[in-house]
């Protein structure tokens, strides 16, 4: 998220992200790991196995949020935002600045892949990812956070959304 905005502290945006990595599991063959949505960023550990590249896949699920976010930001009726204006006004000044956008911009042009190559580091990064809303204070176990996948890796727990597991 651009300026790191607290975006997803509201359901109706957090829906738009699940409903995207849904369709592109659905549709495009992506795998889930482990997720996290934070309220200005998301943590994924994804693959790819319908041979679409995975930076198309994460660049779509990002251009389906952004496209998405703003129509409600448009829309003042659509979520009760009292932020909706600062937000848009944010979001436009960061697309009007950057070159590969036009007058908005919603995500960071840049990710931050890191290639998980042994168990070590994936047992890591998973730990990592799920223990961010405690570490930010929102929850008192990994598990308690519903925009996580931390619950599927419980026993008898089921998240938000698929995994695939290695």
């Amino acid at each position: 998220m651009i300026n790191w905005i607290d975006v997803f502290i509201r359901n109706e945006y957090r829906n738009v992200f699940i409903d995207s990595l849904k369709y592109c599991q659905e549709h495009k063959g992506l795998n889930i790991y482990a997720w996290c949505l934070m309220t200005s960023h998301a943590h994924l550990i994804v693959s790819s196995n319908a041979g679409l590249p995975l930076a198309g896949i994460i660049r779509d699920t990002k251009s389906y949020t952004s496209r998405h976010i703003r129509k409600l930001l448009e829309d003042k009726d659509a979520v009760g935002e009292s932020r909706r204006e600062w937000m848009f006004w944010m979001m436009q000044r960061a697309g009007k600045r950057n070159a590969n956008n036009t007058d908005f911009q919603f995500w960071q042009q840049h990710n931050q892949p890191i290639v998980l190559d042994n168990n070590f580091l994936i047992d890591q990064k998973v730990e990592y990812i799920h223990n961010n809303p405690v570490e930010a204070g929102f929850v008192e176990k990994p598990e308690d956070w519903k925009y996580s996948s931390a619950i599927d890796f419980t026993i008898n727990g089921k998240g938000l959304l698929d995994l695939a597991y290695v």
